[in-house]
């Protein structure tokens, strides 16, 4: 599983709405969130699960959640 969305890391997007809702959560204030969590991602410290139809990307004190189908960035969260 990590290795094919490591693969697709190219494909990952999110909304106008998600941005906001990551910058938010996460309590960043980066102009390019995707490009965040694309590095995030593919850290060395990144660990992927896939559970139904999401990713979840933990790194650090992160978790992403990613939609498997379309690749969106749905929202992220602190641990």
């Amino acid at each position: 599983m990590e290795n094919k969305l490591k693969d697709e890391l190219e494909r990952l997007h999110t909304t106008e709405l998600g941005k906001e809702r990551i910058r938010r959560n996460l309590s960043i204030d980066e102009d390019d969130v995707v490009l965040w969590c694309r590095k995030l991602t593919d850290s060395d410290s990144a660990v992927i699960s896939r559970k139904g139809k999401n990713y979840y990307i933990k790194a650090d004190d992160v978790i992403l959640t990613v939609n498997a189908g379309s690749y969106t960035i749905i929202t992220g969260h602190r641990i």
